[in-house]
């Protein structure tokens, strides 16, 4: 054959390669593979969303940082509740089996790291009266790597245990050492603690062991002691180290210990104190108690106390003579020997001998109000004959704000009660209409109030609420808020909280009740309070009478 004589034929082929076949089989298996991939990967992420609890959960959700840090409430901010004392632990959780108890415990320990916002029903606090027999410092192989645990014995009930857990930076350890010791009793209040209970055990002889932590966070010390240590909450957990903080080799140790000393007591003639053996608790001897911390104050820029002239008194009753709202002069008294005396007023009771007269000046923004006190009969009688109280207020803002009208003081006004901080004190109340001058807002204004503060000023609020909670003298109210109102305030009535004290005598209304306040029957704001995350937790009190 002669090769390159004849021309290239491209249709002219010896040999075509058939067609390849598609495998079928492999694209079902592997379509079937990732198909499994992502329905393993669906139900992975609501495993792991839906149970932090469990330790490799949380440590996938630390890594993605979907875990926030344990978070600290305020006493008026707690998660709604219920409190029980040791009996009543003992028999909620004696009954359970063992699937029971340890689906609770995981629901009471996903609740604490979610920080109590998906709570299904009310969260388990301790009350009651407890001595610990056993103190140790947690470690890194705990769950909660720093701090102190307490574990305690109810006094009233030798069927439950309870190991209090107490969170804290490393450089409290050495009071905390100090305060913690064998024999020291805990006495939890409702209206003082919030000890959340995050885990229950059934031991072997029959008892129930709990495990609980205090949301408040809060500063320590001894009746009868000295210094004082404060909590802080963990900044992650070690969910590895398990439950309870107190192994059973542990706590057989430190029972045995116990009873040793009982026996050497015995031996001594000393009395002996068994928890849960007496129905009357013995006299406390020492005890932990929480405390409030002291919070800063501003310092105030020391300015010349405005004294009362003739020109500058205002006259809080309405003018008998003359165009109506127009002010009228008061006449000072004649210099004596000895000058008035500037007194700032402060959050004491005057004494009850003691009849006083308290005038102030207009005073620019600047100035400090100060009161000053002055005899009573050094004032003439006005011509309405009774005596009055002007009462100071700020110099009018760009922003008109409704005022409450001036109404003359009783002749009995000499003698004032002032409120007191603690719960059921006795202050002075008012008819509907009849009390002080002060400036009206709403529940749109306390925002704003809460920037400026309320120092130097007398506030009322007014508005419709609804009742959360009711106390002995205490009740949590929340505005009522209309489909209209949110849509033009964005839902922000959600977000407030109305703190009402009582005095002595009153009854709160009931929980679920509707609370309707006007401009004449107000309540007097004392503090506003704005947390991090936009909550506003108002103070106000009840100086109204009741109808």
């Amino acid at each position: 054959m002669d090769y390159g004589t004849q021309p290239y034929d491209p249709y002219d082929e010896p040999y075509n390669r058939p067609p390849e076949r598609i495998n079928y089989f492999a694209w079902t298996v592997a379509i079937l593979l990732l198909t499994g991939l992502a329905l393993a990967a669906w139900l992975g992420s609501f495993y792991i969303f839906n149970q932090p609890e469990r330790p490799e959960s949380y440590r996938i959700l630390q890594k993605l940082h979907k875990i926030e840090e344990p978070k600290r409430f305020e006493l008026t901010a707690a998660p709604p509740g219920e409190f029980l004392n040791a009996s009543e632990l003992y028999d909620r959780y004696i009954g359970m089996g063992a699937a029971e108890l340890a689906k609770t415990n995981a629901e009471l320990l996903r609740n604490y790291i979610r920080n109590f916002q998906q709570v299904r029903g009310l969260v388990s606090y301790v009350v009651g009266r407890y001595t610990i027999i056993g103190v140790r410092q947690l470690r890194p192989d705990d769950v909660f790597p720093t701090g102190m645990a307490a574990l305690t014995a109810a006094v009233d009930s030798g069927e439950l245990l309870m190991e209090h857990i107490y969170p804290a930076k490393p450089e409290a350890l050495p009071l905390m050492k100090q305060t913690l010791t064998v024999g020291l009793e805990l006495k939890l209040e409702r209206t003082h603690d919030i000890s959340a209970v995050i885990h229950a055990e059934r031991l072997i002889d029959g008892r129930i062991l709990v495990t609980t932590v205090p949301l408040l966070y809060g500063s320590y010390t001894v009746t009868r002691g000295l210094g004082t240590f404060r909590l802080e909450p963990p900044l992650s957990l070690n969910l590895v180290g398990g439950w309870p903080l107190f192994k059973s080799q542990e706590r057989t140790y430190i029972e045995q210990h116990l009873a040793e000393n009982r026996q050497m007591a015995v031996a001594q003639g000393g009395p002996i104190a068994m928890p849960g053996a007496s129905a009357t608790p013995p006299p406390v001897k020492n005890e932990l108690v929480r405390i409030e911390q002291a919070r800063p104050v501003a310092p105030l820029a020391v300015t010349p106390p405005l004294v009362a002239s003739n020109d500058k008194l205002a006259k809080a009753a309405p003018a008998a003579k003359g165009k109506k709202g127009k002010k009228q002069k008061l006449e000072s008294p004649a210099p004596a020997a000895s000058p008035a005396q500037a007194v700032v007023a402060q959050n004491k009771p005057v004494p009850a001998g003691t009849p006083i007269t308290v005038a102030s000046a207009i005073a620019p923004q600047s100035a400090l109000n100060l009161a000053v006190a002055t005899p009573a009969s050094a004032f003439k009688p006005s011509d309405t004959g009774t005596a009055t109280t002007a009462q100071s207020s700020p110099v009018a803002a760009a922003t008109p704000v409704p005022v409450l009208p001036a109404q003359p003081a009783p002749p009995t006004t000499s003698n004032v009660a002032l409120a007191s901080n603690a719960g059921g004190g006795s202050w002075k109340t008012f008819a509907p209409g009849k009390m002080p001058l002060g400036r009206l807002v709403a529940t749109g204004d306390l925002n704003d109030v809460a920037d400026h503060g309320v120092a130097g000023e007398r506030i009322y609020l007014k508005g419709q609420f609804v009742v959360n909670f009711s106390d002995a003298n205490k009740a949590v109210l929340r505005p009522r808020t209309t489909l209209t109102s949110k849509v033009l305030h964005f839902g922000g009535g959600s977000s407030t909280r109305i703190i009402v004290e009582f005095p002595r005598g009153y009854t709160p209304p009931p929980q679920g009740a509707v609370v309707n306040r006007d401009e004449t029957r107000p309540y007097e704001i004392t503090e506003v309070r704005k947390q991090e995350d936009g909550q506003l937790n108002v103070f106000v009190r009840e100086v109204m009478q009741p109808n």
